[in-house]
């Protein structure tokens, strides 16, 4: 690749730090911009800057917005008494993407992981007995991850909201439509298992 002018192998090195994205893949993506109209490539350096400029987080739910709120814990139409705990802003991306929710988040922005150094004090969680506390949320719907954190995080989580007056649910999960049970991994079996349903 040395043959390219330096600007272009610089923009290369940049693309491929993206994630998902290897040389091949950004060495097409800079010859792609560099045939491009230049407002083309103008529009794309402007919305990456407007996004490190205005992206926030929601003051509420601590998902990502160009808001003080965002658009899900502004609209008076979402159920206010139903708070689903997710770790990150892509997991609720995820539940929104499924039409099955119209309650409101609360994102803990991570997980307990001891190992790492975070504790309860590290992610979201002061705020989210603080939301619970007021009064208006009548279940409190823990989506974490099924790994030994999100497992972790559940488990804390549920041990310090059992004591208020509120209902607790926790997703289910287990063998996904379509599965082969015999590529489903140990964990994920036992909690089908556990979690199984009268038909």
């Amino acid at each position: 690749m040395n043959h390219y002018p330096v600007s272009l192998l610089k923009l290369i090195k940049n693309l491929s730090r993206l994630p998902g994205i290897g040389e091949k893949t950004a060495e097409r993506l800079a010859m792609h911009l560099l045939r491009a109209p230049s407002d083309e490539s103008q529009q794309l350096a402007h919305s990456i800057l407007e996004i490190k400029d205005k992206i926030k987080l929601c003051k509420l739910c601590f998902a990502m917005s160009d808001k003080e709120l965002c658009r899900i814990c502004s609209n008076p139409s979402r159920n206010a008494e139903l708070l689903c705990v997710v770790e990150q802003p892509a997991d609720m991306a995820a539940i929104e993407k499924s039409g099955g929710y119209n309650g409101l988040y609360h994102i803990l922005q991570g997980v307990l992981s001891p190992m790492d150094g975070i504790g309860p004090d590290n992610i979201r969680i002061r705020e989210l007995l603080s939301r619970i506390e007021q009064g208006k949320i009548k279940e409190v719907i823990i989506a974490t991850g099924t790994n030994v954190e999100g497992e972790a995080t559940a488990s804390y989580l549920t041990n310090r909201i059992e004591k208020l007056p509120i209902k607790i649910s926790r997703i289910a999960s287990g063998v996904p439509i379509g599965g082969d049970l015999k590529y489903v991994d140990q964990v994920t079996l036992k909690r089908a298992m556990e979690s199984r349903y009268a038909v």
